[in-house]
């Protein structure tokens, strides 16, 4: 995919350098690749690819941390890489785990990984139910069961870590419902006008009166 028209649509999401525009076009070409044998995602076109996932993920990564951020991420229900790829990204020095316990898509994101060259991301083949590390960082994004996998991952955020969610602005109130003891920021709107949001929590941040 041309990298002048991948700049264009995610103008509104983060500004990018050369080498993410040429990483996304790389990413691009394999996920529909993939995406004809195995379901990685329900969005087929290359530009609603962009704007709903690629688009989503940096602006994430825009709003959560800096180039330079060296702390550790795990992407719970990573999929097709979503954000965690994206994250991996635009953090070079954070060290990030991918968890995913579909063998296939695994199979993907080890190809990702390779394919683009990066060195600070990892897969996690498996349940976050059994994953022992405690991130500085937690995502999640259009994870199955929502609502179970949820306190499960905050449950693995280091003290004063942070979970990430990007959701729909309905499930805001379940989120906060599901981990009342987390620190819970506002939710900023994504750009593109899907009702999407970016979700932060904080742990051992105490909430309401003493």
């Amino acid at each position: 995919m041309d990298t002048g028209l991948i700049a264009e649509v995610l103008r509104p999401f983060a500004e990018l350098q050369s080498q993410d525009l040429s990483s996304i076009s790389i990413y691009i070409d394999l996920l529909m690749k993939w995406n004809s044998r195995i379901n990685l995602t329900a969005v087929r076109d290359p530009e609603q690819m962009l704007t709903r996932h690629f688009g989503e993920s940096f602006f994430a990564a825009k709003n959560l941390m800096k180039r330079d951020w060296q702390g550790s991420i795990v992407d719970v229900g990573s999929g097709a890489g979503f954000p965690g790829i994206p994250l991996t990204m635009w953090a070079c020095a954070a060290q990030v785990s991918l968890i995913e316990s579909n063998a296939k898509k695994a199979a993907f994101l080890y190809q990702l990984i390779r394919s683009l060259e990066l060195k600070n991301a990892k897969v996690f083949l498996g349940r976050a139910e059994i994953f022992a590390e405690e991130p500085d960082l937690v995502t999640m994004r259009a994870v199955e069961k929502f609502e179970n996998v949820l306190p499960v991952a905050a449950g693995h955020i280091a003290p004063g870590g942070r979970v990430a969610l990007m959701i729909g602005a309905a499930q805001v109130e379940t989120a906060r419902r599901l981990c009342p003891k987390l620190g819970w920021m506002d939710p900023v709107a994504v750009p593109g006008g899907h009702s999407r949001v970016l979700l932060v929590g904080i742990k051992d941040v105490k909430v309401g009166p003493e």
